[in-house]
């Protein structure tokens, strides 16, 4: 094995399909994931692989941190509590998951001297209303402290903050990836994730809920591009420095919900349903998040390389094998 690496919340969509590269790649894996949002599914073809490690354990363990990462030889730090449902109905979780689970996680790779990839998002850009790519340097836009939603943006951003602080003043070997819009098969739409949801409510001929207007617009970005994104940032991406990992192919939500109705030959209704009727009071959305990906073209020559249609396909396939399998 050329390299041990533990991925805390390894068990999730994103966690479990950079597991099976890494492992292809030769790597041994260690996974830490409490499964209170990943899930043992994601990850069962790889229970039997040689090099592959499960630790059923919270992130915020600290010993079972310590001896993860004293024991591997860089950490990719996925572990989050995410999406806007579990934000609203569980605030706490969110911060202390986010804020604590990040402090316990760089302080061991400080300790033991283990260069760290820290997942951050693109929520963290904030609200911005002119559409156009989002460049690293770019100013945040929030809203007030009342609207629930920048509760995750502030302690995605907190996480950067401390991660550069420990670069700047211990000299930590870490990079900072801003994700857009992972999407692809064994993703979930439980808390939320547009595409999943959209893809099952079609082929159960269920409505298709559309939360506000449908006129914010979005990329979405295949999870084979992220995860092969996740590999060479952590190979080759500058110490200290923030990349945006995404696809610059933009699409409208109303555009999305027609487009997976067509492709899944479905007869659902299209439904348009206030946000406070769903999240209740508190919930802002962000009209555009377009990322600007020159900075990680330049430094690992990256682009996608799926399309939307290919991540539609993707998992309409996924979705109909699973319902096939429940019936």
């Amino acid at each position: 094995m050329s390299n041990k690496a533990l991925i805390t919340g390894g068990a999730g969509f994103i966690g479990s399909h950079l597991s099976e590269l890494l492992l292809d790649e030769g790597h041994e894996v260690w996974v830490l994931d409490d499964l209170s949002t990943g899930s043992l599914d994601n990850i069962e073809h790889l229970r039997d692989r040689d090099g592959f490690h499960l630790v059923v354990d919270s992130v915020l363990h600290y010993s079972a941190v310590n001896e993860l990462v004293y024991k591997c030889d860089v950490v990719y730090h996925l572990a989050a509590a995410v999406g806007v449902r579990l934000i609203v109905e569980q605030p706490v979780q969110t911060l202390v998951t986010n804020l604590r689970g990040t402090e316990i996680v760089l302080e061991h790779c400080h300790r033991f001297g283990k260069r760290v990839l820290i997942a951050s998002t693109s929520e963290v850009y904030g609200d911005h209303r002119e559409e156009r790519p989002l460049v690293e340097t770019d100013r945040r836009i929030y809203g007030p402290t009342t609207q629930k939603r920048w509760a995750y943006a502030d302690s995605k951003a907190m996480d950067e903050f401390l991660a550069l602080a420990h670069h700047v003043e211990h000299d930590l070997d870490c990079v900072i990836v801003r994700l857009f819009n992972t999407v692809g098969p064994r993703q979930s739409g439980q808390y939320g994730m547009v595409i999943p949801t959209f893809v099952q409510r079609a082929i159960a001929g269920e409505a298709i809920e559309i939360h506000g207007d449908g006129e914010q617009t979005r990329c979405f970005c295949h999870v084979s591009d992220t995860i092969r994104a996740l590999g060479g940032l952590m190979d080759d991406g500058g110490s200290g420095e923030i990349y945006n990992v995404g696809s610059e192919e933009r699409i409208s939500i109303n555009e999305l919900a027609r487009r997976v109705r067509e492709l899944s030959d479905s007869s659902s209704e299209i439904e348009y349903v206030p946000y406070e009727d769903v999240y209740g009071i508190g919930i802002e959305d962000m009209l555009h998040r377009i990322p600007s990906t020159a900075k990680i073209r330049a430094a690992i020559d990256w682009a996608p390389e799926r399309s939307l249609g290919d991540i539609l396909g993707d998992v309409l396939a996924f979705e109909r094998g699973r319902s096939e399998v429940a019936l």
